[in-house]
Formats: structure tokens, C-alpha cells, sequence
């Protein structure tokens, strides 16, 4: 089985995540990974493709946004808030409260 590529926290890029968080499939992605909990891919109830979900969530993992973690045949996807944090102070929760669903 391939290992999935994290970038390591000091390698966790601004211009990255900016890029990552300006879609709004990929913003939905982060709001409901907001929770704090470790989901499922079967979890979100995006209406797209499931190619489609898998771009984003690489586009999210890649950027250092997400963290998955493999279980047998299950992906646990996990938001890197502490991360994030250390990296860039104060830029998630702004997103996370700039673009939460009322």
C-alpha cells in the first residue's frame, strides 16, 4: 500500500492553503471537518462525484489543510487545526467564521 504525502508542518505553505480553502467544495470540506472529529469519506453529503471528492480532498491533504489516516479499507480524514495554528495564527478560525453556514 503508497503512503499518502503530508507535508510536515513546517513545510505547510500560506500560499497553499489559501489556495486550497478558495473552493467552495473544499471550504464545505473543511467546515464540516470543523467539528473537531475524524470523518469518513462517506460522512460528507457533497453531491459530486467521487473522482471529484477524492481531487479535493488531495488538493486539501497536499496543501497540509487535512490529515488522513488509514484504517484497513476505511480513510479517517481529520482537519490539521493545531497545525495550521502554529503555522499561520488566527487564519482558521477567520475562514472558519467568515464562511460559516447560517
Amino acid at each position: 500500500m503508497r503512503t499518502l504525502f503530508h507535508p510536515n508542518r513546517s513545510d505547510i505553505q500560506l500560499t497553499s492553503v489559501l489556495y486550497a480553502l478558495s473552493d467552495p467544495i473544499r471550504l464545505s470540506i473543511v467546515n464540516n471537518l470543523a467539528c473537531g472529529k475524524e470523518l469518513t469519506c462517506g460522512a460528507f453529503d457533497i453531491s459530486i462525484a467521487k473522482s471529484t471528492f477524492s481531487h479535493h480532498i488531495k488538493v486539501l491533504r497536499e496543501s497540509g489543510v487535512i490529515e488522513i489516516r488509514i484504517e484497513g479499507r476505511q480513510r479517517f480524514i481529520s482537519l490539521r487545526a493545531n497545525d495550521l495554528n502554529d503555522r499561520f495564527p488566527g487564519l482558521l478560525k477567520s475562514i472558519l467564521t467568515a464562511t460559516k453556514p447560517f
